[in-house]
């Protein structure tokens, strides 16, 4: 994996394991162009490098993905949507990390049902601390819109009036808590 960061990085310098309990993968979606839908996945795993050379990295279970409504749940495991069965993980490796203070501008490769391409995610370094259990632990948010057919995940269906059900676009937003590794 190469990775360069052109200016010196806000993420302490380190490997930092990321939290699933405190950390997350969200999409949106606007349903009849009308009504925002979100769903959430935790990170199963993933790694963050802090220092002169920054790298972040990490797997989500497709199955884990919630909306909060069991039959649209159902309906995103299939093979219209994500094919759970036969692609069970997203995955996403940095290829670069432009940090500007605590902004950030995470380019990387992104899998979705075997297919990979390169996305471009903005965000910023939330801080660093101590938890209550002597752990360092370090914060990431960040966000960015991708166009799902090109993954492959372009099921839709017609509109009466015309248009369609969902839109190709979908927003992501990643939150991550991460642990240093001892």
């Amino acid at each position: 994996m190469s990775t360069v960061a052109e200016q010196t990085t806000a993420v302490p310098t380190g490997t930092w394991s990321i939290d699933p309990a405190h950390s997350s993968v969200e999409f949106q979606v606007k349903h009849l162009g009308i009504a925002t839908v979100k769903g959430r996945a935790p990170v199963v795993r993933g790694t963050i490098e802090g220092g002169d050379t920054p790298t972040i990295e990490g797997t989500v279970d497709v199955t884990s993905f919630t909306t909060f409504d069991e039959t649209r749940d159902g309906h995103l495991q299939s093979p219209d949507f994500f094919d759970a069965e036969r692609y069970p993980e997203l995955r996403f490796e940095s290829t670069k990390v432009d940090a500007r203070g605590e902004e950030l501008l995470v380019s990387g490769d992104l899998t979705i049902k075997g297919v990979t391409k390169p996305v471009e995610l903005r965000g910023t370094f939330a801080g660093s601390g101590v938890d209550p259990w002597g752990n360092e632990r370090i914060g990431l948010d960040l966000e960015g819109t991708i166009d799902r057919t090109e993954w492959g995940v372009s099921w839709n269906a017609p509109l009466p009036g015309g248009g369609f059900l969902l839109p190709d676009n979908v927003r992501l937003a990643a939150s991550f808590s991460a642990v240093k590794a001892g």
